[in-house]
């Protein structure tokens, strides 16, 4: 989960739905982003950052990919 992107949209008191209709990507899509799923193309990354006053490439930085739970390895 990118916790830092969660937590700006908590502090715009906007829900998930708000931010992707702002950004022009569907909910589920804002989700798999805001949950460290996927990575946003840079145009997508560009409109979600332009939504929510945030430099888009931090998307793009490895502080920015940080998830807070890790796939098991099974072997």
């Amino acid at each position: 989960m990118r916790d830092w992107l969660k937590a700006r949209r908590d502090a715009m008191n906007k829900t998930q739905d708000e931010i992707a209709e702002l950004s022009g990507i569907t909910r589920p899509a804002y989700n798999m982003i805001e949950n460290g799923v996927r990575r946003p193309s840079v145009p997508v990354a560009k409109r979600i950052g332009n939504a929510m006053s945030i430099d888009w490439t931090i998307f793009f930085a490895d502080e920015g990919n940080k998830t807070t739970h890790q796939k098991e390895v099974t072997r």
